[in-house]
């Protein structure tokens, strides 16, 4: 039987309050990285690291772009980094034997070397998205090579794969159980996938990045502005970013009961989880 943790792995304070989030009282909003370690029988496992240690110690200097840090104004604490929370709870970096990757942006691949034993999966489209040597701005800015020029075991795999309501699916990513599914999503980045992990409840999936605000799966809510703006710029490509996001809307819709959904940074969606599962 697995137990699943939800991590803030990553928070981000930009200047804007009820810009960024609908729960800041202040003039900084709260945003979170949401990221899970699933303790199996034998080992541990991470979707997604946040920031990792070398981006703290090292301020961020020349493993961050310039730009996002600027927006975003991430804390880069140390005790908020994966190892520490997986070492908080008794185990060690060793531990950790597989990471599977949403994609590989600056907050949420951070911490792929704090973690040398581990094989990291992800989709052949994400990591060769990553490597092209012109990328443009956005590019050349999410895409930060030394948070895993020394990571040893990748992974990789093609978009296509069995259904899962209605989505394609990799349902055997290699050494995992088949209850870890990599689902598609691109559109945020071009190799963006979801990760679908089957529980005892019933399923979760971490949707990623393919949408940043609860309120983009329902119409009782307003967006906020401010990262309407952040979403937009980061899409890789606009069409299938909608074209997925209206394909989540109708899963949370149709089989709400029987897939939970969330994202890596709506903070209210990440206590949600952490209530219901201590």
């Amino acid at each position: 039987m697995m137990r699943i943790h939800h991590l803030d792995c990553g928070s981000h304070h930009p200047l804007g309050g009820r810009l960024y989030d609908d729960a800041s009282t202040g003039l900084y909003a709260h945003i979170c990285t949401h990221c899970m370690l699933i303790e199996l029988a034998d080992s541990l496992v991470l979707v997604d690291t946040g920031y990792g240690l070398q981006d703290v110690r090292r301020g961020g200097r020349r493993r961050l772009s310039h730009l996002w840090p600027l927006v975003l104004n991430p804390a880069l604490l140390e005790a908020q980094t994966a190892i520490r929370q997986v070492e908080a709870l008794g185990y060690s970096a060793n531990d950790v034997r597989h990471i599977v990757l949403t994609h590989l942006d600056f907050d949420h691949a951070g911490g792929l070397e704090d973690f040398p034993a581990a094989v990291v999966h992800l989709l052949a489209v994400e990591k060769a998205a990553a490597e092209m040597r012109h990328q443009g701005l956005v590019g050349r800015q999410r895409y930060r090579p030394r948070q895993w020029d020394s990571v040893r075991e990748w992974r990789t795999y093609s978009p296509l794969g069995e259904r899962w309501y209605g989505f394609d699916a990799v349902r055997q990513l290699e050494g995992l159980p088949p209850d870890l599914l990599l689902v598609p999503l691109s559109g945020h980045t071009r190799g963006h996938a979801g990760v679908a992990v089957a529980t005892a409840a019933g399923w979760l999936l971490d949707a990623g990045d393919a949408y940043l605000h609860r309120s983009e799966l329902t119409a009782d809510q307003r967006m906020p502005p401010g990262l309407a703006v952040y979403e937009r710029i980061m899409m890789a490509d606009p069409p299938a970013a909608r074209a997925n996001l209206a394909r989540l809307k109708e899963l949370h819709q149709g089989h709400a009961p029987q897939v939970q959904i969330f994202c890596s940074h709506d903070t209210s969606e990440l206590l949600q989880l952490q209530a219901s599962t201590t």
